[in-house]
């Protein structure tokens, strides 16, 4: 098959063994807890098989010239970039807040371009390896987590310089059939309901490094792997069932305990092979980059998403014609809309690597990203002042059905005589969802910091941009030079950021 069905994932987890770990307890993948997120799961598969989605869900593999689902595609173009960021964006909608699939997406394509340039430049053979490993993923239509970010221990010390070399995931042995790797990813959502787990490193790496330039997938149920899991859902639900009410999230402290990965499961090792070493960093820097652009369909939805829950309160409020409602509800409507614009420009300037995988603008995309960080407890701020203080001390949905309390509570909740008082609970009850639940604080820290805090974008955009050209227009004006070359902001092409990263591991740094 190319296109899968959601019962046929299911099926999958439910015969996975039992690795996940919750509250101290091992625990199965029908666990109730982690049925919300496999909810939001739910939605990439479905909306894949729906015409009214499928112009923006499937694509057609370049490997098989099947119709597959976009999130197990590969980016031929700039309108594939721009098909994921509007996909990203219509399901994001549909879950209120992130779909979580698109890790593996961004994960698949960094792959892509890289293992494909280290083959050219050093006459390895990773790239047929991944293109054999991508055609199984596509045609079994599977879903993946990308496990990248290390413990990493003391923040000022470099992989090898640890007290304890286990706080970057590193290979332990190199042998004939595999490699052992030990360490620990963090912040992995999506891990205990993914099929596959695609583990990348973390930062650029020096020649002593060479053991933490790892990349590999896996079975996420492999011997050895564990994951540690916390989950994050509304409150549960009895009489108001709705969209918001059902999904949810789980994030995982994945370990590798010794665990052996299958040779044809690698697809890069520094430490049989340290010409491959220069190229974790250009590996990182990728699955972020294609990630930050992600993050310019999922933000701009949850910027709407936070619009609409205002507009609509603000109107059983009475007061949606307040000239404050409308200025914040503007400023929502702002920020989506230039997150998304900086996404779309970004495709729109895209650039093929030699793999035929399109990369999108490095400084547009982290543009974009960095606003959306910057402004996220901001906009979450606006919703909780149009709502008011009763999405904190809403009494419990069952006292509004209780005998005594019922009848009392709904009489009590009532505004505007044409709005039915179920409508406005109800409303109360989805910003309860967004605001105040234990996701609503997931949410809130994986706005600032999911695919790189806005500092992290700073530290991108200035190592691409060319201040001294900028300058250029500086000293023309001021008259320090005579004449102003046309200047227009330089491209920065995946090969110059590259050789960035060799002439980086040269000097050492």
């Amino acid at each position: 098959m190319a296109v899968g069905t959601f019962e046929s994932y299911r099926q999958r987890l439910h015969k996975m063994a039992p690795n996940v770990y919750m509250n101290g307890r091992r625990i199965g993948r029908d666990d109730e807890r982690l049925a919300p997120g496999i909810n939001v799961i739910r939605e990439t598969y479905e909306r894949a098989a729906d015409p009214a989605y499928a112009d923006v869900c499937t694509a057609v593999s370049h490997l098989s010239g099947h119709t597959i689902n976009r999130f197990c595609h590969l980016h031929r173009g700039p309108e594939d970039l721009l098909a994921k960021q509007k996909m990203t964006r219509l399901l994001c909608h549909r879950v209120g807040g992130c779909i979580q699939r698109c890790m593996g997406v961004d994960a698949l394509n960094a792959l892509a371009v890289v293992t494909y340039e280290m083959d050219e430049a050093l006459g390895t053979a990773y790239y047929p390896r991944f293109e054999r490993y991508l055609r199984y993923f596509q045609d079994n239509d599977l879903c993946a987590n990308c496990a990248q970010t290390d413990a990493k221990g003391d923040r000022m010390k470099r992989p090898h310089e640890q007290m304890d070399p286990d706080l970057y995931l590193r290979i332990v042995e190199t042998r004939g059939d595999g490699i052992v790797v030990r360490g620990a990813k963090l912040h992995n959502t999506i891990a205990p309901y993914a099929d596959e787990i695609i583990v990348l490193p973390t930062r650029f790496m020096t020649e002593q490094d060479g053991a933490y330039a790892v990349a590999f997938a896996l079975p996420a149920d492999w011997e050895g792997v564990k994951l540690v899991v916390r989950t994050a859902s509304p409150f549960p639900r009895t009489h108001l069932q709705a969209p918001i009410a059902r999904m949810g999230d789980a994030e995982s402290f994945t370990i590798f305990d010794d665990v052996l990965v299958p040779r044809d499961r690698v697809f890069m090792d520094g430490l049989q092979d340290p010409r491959v070493t220069p190229y974790a960093g250009f590996l990182a820097l990728l699955f972020a980059h294609y990630h930050r652009h992600s993050y310019t369909g999922c933000k701009p939805a949850v910027s709407e998403i936070l619009a609409s829950q205002g507009a609509l309160v603000a109107e059983y409020n009475g007061i949606e014609r307040a000239g404050h409602v409308r200025e914040k509800l503007a400023h929502l409507i702002m920020v989506a809309e230039l997150v998304y614009a900086a996404g779309e420009a970004s495709a729109r300037r895209a650039e093929p690597s030699p793999s035929g995988v399109w990369i999108p603008d490095e400084i547009l995309t982290n543009a974009g990203r960095k606003l959306a960080g910057e402004q996220t407890y901001n906009e979450f701020c606006i919703l909780a002042d149009l709502a008011g203080g009763l999405c904190a001390t809403l009494p419990l949905e069952a006292d509004f059905y209780a005998e005594e309390t019922g009848e009392l509570l709904h009489k009590y909740l009532a505004r505007d005589p044409a709005v039915p008082v179920e409508h406005v609970h109800r409303c109360f009850r989805m910003i309860e969802t967004t605001l105040v639940s234990d996701l609503a604080g997931v949410m809130q820290v994986a706005g600032l910091h999911g695919g790189g805090s806005p500092q992290m974008e700073t530290i991108t955009m200035m190592h691409r941009y060319d201040l001294e050209e900028l300058k250029g227009i500086a000293r023309y004006l001021a008259g320090i030079q005579p004449e102003l070359p046309r200047y227009e902001r330089p491209t920065v092409t995946p090969r110059k950021v590259l050789e960035r990263f060799r002439e980086l591991f040269q000097a050492g740094r």
